[in-house]
């Protein structure tokens, strides 16, 4: 498994919010014992950030004219974005040449729609990797396969009616943002109920993985969030640490059956949330399951 990550993303935090430094930490000294490959990403370009968002967006996050409550700014964030960005399309190429990868990076994206900043996340990550390899790569099909326990409504503002690209999205309803309550065009929703077990997650994910065999794709791309753990303090689903690593035995499998002969469908992966003491235990239950079908 290859593992995207410059400790350059741990340089930001605000006093008690829970999308920080520490959380990243931790996965880090987890993954850290097992036989990954580590490598360091750069931040992505303006171009690529042009791809998903407004040039007025891409400015209000330079200079701090933006408000979200929950998103606060910081005199490096822009550069700390574009290098989770940056992590991303690693993670992207790598799995273009072959490689199961995935970015530990902060902060996260899926929140971040075409022209807004929100929910801890200043850019799309996730999008930005893909609108890039369809853009660039030759990539005519993509999937993305947001399992945060928080419904991906910035990737689904982005690529909503683009039929390039399928959007599956698993998550707690009700929840913040309060959006994926149903599935539009391209963009599939799974709103699951405050409290759903395994059984009940793994049979929509199940079925999500059937809607994506369907389309067809090309790659898959992962929004990978830890958020819906039993534990985790700002939701309330009933994930153990082990389902995370029957997510990542399912991912595997799927990519084995289509791929092409021998060769795994490409996957790779952003994180996404996740803020439990347990988060590096079930990160790394999912990677490992993934990495080593």
């Amino acid at each position: 498994m290859i593992i995207v990550h410059s400790p350059r993303c741990l340089g930001y935090a605000a006093d008690g919010h829970p999308e920080c430094p520490e959380r990243v930490l931790t996965a880090v000294a987890e993954l850290e014992e097992s036989d990954h490959v580590w490598i360091v990403p750069e931040p992505c370009a303006d171009a690529d950030l042009l791809r998903v968002h407004t040039q007025a967006m891409i400015d209000a996050v330079k200079s701090g004219q933006f408000f979200d409550a929950d998103t606060p700014f910081f005199p490096d964030i822009y550069e700390l974005g574009r290098l989770s960005a940056g992590g991303a399309i690693v993670a992207s190429e790598q799995a273009l040449a072959g490689h199961t990868a995935f970015s530990l990076m902060r902060p996260p994206g899926h929140h971040a729609e075409r022209s807004r900043v929100m929910g801890f996340c200043y850019f799309n990550n996730i999008a930005i990797a893909v609108a890039r390899l369809l853009g660039e790569r030759g990539v005519e099909r993509a999937a993305i396969l947001d399992f945060d326990c928080h419904h991906g409504n910035g990737t689904e503002d982005i690529f909503l009616g683009d039929d390039r690209v399928l959007f599956v999205s698993l998550h707690q309803s009700p929840c913040y943002p309060n959006t994926g309550l149903v599935s539009r065009k391209n963009c599939v929703s799974y709103p699951l109920a405050p409290g759903t077990g395994a059984a009940e997650f793994l049979a929509a994910f199940d079925d999500a993985l059937a809607k994506i065999s369907d389309f067809k794709p090309q790659l898959l791309a992962i929004s990978a969030g830890f958020d819906a753990y039993k534990l985790d303090p700002i939701t309330q689903m009933g994930l153990e640490i082990d389902t995370f690593g029957a997510l990542g035995e399912r991912v595997a499998t799927f990519c084995h059956r289509h791929g092409t002969g021998a060769t795994p469908l490409p996957s790779f992966g952003v994180l996404e949330g996740g803020y439990s003491r347990d988060f590096a235990r079930c990160v790394d239950a999912f990677v490992t399951a993934w990495g080593c079908p």
